[in-house]
């Protein structure tokens, strides 16, 4: 079931950011891009700034500089939609991504960066079996994927409603002077200026990182007339240092300042609508995610409305859905996509998705709040889950919604080790959940409605105790310890302390004796 909720189209209260501007959602987007490639956060943006001094140099217009200002932004944003098929090949596209900074990829050492990683994370055997169909057939793939990634970027550029000569500059972000670039259509001059600059400050950023000007300033001159403008290149070489921002240079301030448009930020409708495109957009990074985080924020949305929820708080709840996987970007699909158990290191990737979701949105304070929110869709209500075990007293109602709706359709899409769980499966897995302790059961079950699912008649427990919860309580009136409740129960010890804490909390009780009296007086003894 799909609902969009009324409060996503076009609500202006408290839920909508103050002052939010375009510059801001494509900057956070940014930072998960420069995760992708296994770059520090802020690359892009030190690359845009970057690519604006060099505008300075040049003395270009304010349209051309608005043209390179979304360009630089948005140049490799692209780059994750086949990732899939990027660690089909190289088992890591993150590691397979990175090399694009050590060498020019036309070069020699470029071309072995690459084959060095066929078939990488994988036995021998295995490994040749992918050299061979690379070399059959697979290098061919490769160049059609970079000369895709431009496209795809290009595309990206329409759905923000950015204006051709940007969509046109990023479409050309792979093209080479020497005419050896992707798609290989244009040379020289023919490729529009922005592109020319933003590629050259894509690379001098990292050079520059990494070994100071005299490194970029050779990476310029070695590449010049082949992968640069030669004209460019000697820019780059006369006025080095002044072209790169320091460490004291407030790189996010700096880049979202320098934004050339200053139009009315973004609210209501037409927020969301740039939301939606970089959910979608975000969510091609695997094959298993599509179409993901639409459909998280919608069941969201309307799971909040069967609670009750205000306008505002479902329409906040609504976008932290549709961005609340932003994190993903920074994980490599030798993980996302491994059909076979993961590896101790390999979940502790996973566990930190959700955090990397936080950061990329703190960066901007309109954006901050639906990171708060988005960071805790992994979190259950007994502590186990992610990334700080958070309990229930941590996790408000439009957290623990937003837990059963990303739960609720990740069963029902396919994923590597499954196949995707029918609505029934799902819904029985849902309530497990509930009766275990980690869903919220007022949640699910208003997911569940949201859904489509009958709905199931819950019996009303006093202070918002939860079924599990019930059940513990009247272990402790029994006398056990926790350790006993525990083996009874089929729990950790731990599991059984965290709820304890949870049921004293909800009933004021303070130790065993009042908690007890508490169950006497509801009534709470008795089995149902």
């Amino acid at each position: 079931m799909t609902t969009t909720p009324e409060a996503s189209s076009g609500t202006s209260g408290t839920s909508d950011p103050a002052g939010l501007r375009l510059a801001e959602l494509i900057a956070a987007l940014s930072l998960g891009v420069d995760l992708g490639f296994d770059q520090p956060m802020e690359h892009v943006l030190r690359q845009t700034v970057i690519s604006l001094r060099i505008a300075d140099r040049l003395g270009l217009e304010d349209d051309d500089r608005a043209t390179l200002y979304y360009a630089a932004l948005l140049v490799n944003v692209g780059c994750h939609a086949d990732a899939h098929e990027q660690a089909k090949w190289f088992g890591d596209d993150i590691a397979l991504k990175a090399t694009k900074y050590r060498h020019d990829a036309r070069s020699v050492p470029g071309a072995l960066a690459g084959l060095r990683l066929i078939g990488s994370g994988h036995p021998p055997l295995h490994r040749v079996r992918v050299a061979v169909g690379f070399a059959l057939g697979g290098h061919r793939e490769l160049d059609s994927m970079i000369s895709r990634h431009a496209e795809l970027a290009s595309g990206f550029a329409v759905s923000l409603g950015l204006d051709t000569a940007v969509t046109e500059a990023v479409a050309s972000s792979y093209e080479r002077w020497d005419g050896r670039g992707w798609p290989g259509r244009l040379r020289g001059e023919e490729i529009p200026l922005a592109a020319r600059i933003s590629q050259l400050a894509e690379h001098l950023e990292v050079a520059h990182r990494l070994g100071g000007v005299d490194a970029a300033r050779t990476m310029a001159h070695e590449r010049s007339g082949r992968q640069f403008d030669p004209a460019l290149a000697t820019l780059v070489e006369r006025v080095g240092e002044r072209l790169f921002p320091d460490e004291a240079t407030p790189t996010w301030e700096t880049v979202i300042d320098a934004e050339p448009v200053l139009g009315e930020p973004l609210r209501g409708a037409e927020l969301d609508d740039v939301l939606v495109a970089i959910a979608d957009f975000v969510d091609l990074k695997s094959p298993y995610t599509l179409g993901h985080s639409r459909a998280v924020a919608d069941l969201s949305a309307a799971g909040g409305r069967v609670l009750g929820m205000s306008e505002p708080d479902l329409t906040v709840l609504y976008r932290a859905g549709l961005v609340h996987d932003l994190g993903r970007l920074g994980v490599s699909n030798a993980i996302w996509d491994k059909a076979a158990p993961l590896g101790a290191g390999e979940r502790e990737r996973i566990r930190l998705y959700p955090y990397l979701t936080e950061r990329i949105l703190s960066q901007s304070p309109a954006l901050a709040r639906l990171g708060s929110l988005a960071v805790q869709h992994r979190e259950r209500l007994d502590g186990s889950g992610y990334p700080r075990g958070l309990t229930s007293g941590s996790l408000s109602v439009a957290a623990r919604t937003l837990a059963a709706a990303d739960c609720y359709r990740s069963l029902r899409e396919p994923r590597p080790h499954r196949a995707a769980l029918g609505a029934d499966a799902a819904s029985a897995r849902l309530r497990t959940e509930t009766r275990d302790g980690r869903l919220d059961g007022d949640a699910v079950e208003a997911v569940l409605t949201a859904a489509g699912h009958p709905a199931v008649r819950r019996h009303s427990r006093p202070s918002g105790l939860s079924p599990r919860e019930v059940e513990i309580l009247r272990l402790i009136a029994r006398g056990l310890s926790s350790k006993e409740i525990a083996a009874q129960l089929t729990l950790s010890p731990k599991t059984v302390r965290n709820h304890t804490e949870h049921i004293y909390a909800k009933t004021g009780a303070g130790n065993r004796v009042s908690a007890s009296l508490f169950a006497v007086e509801h009534g709470l003894l008795l089995v149902d």
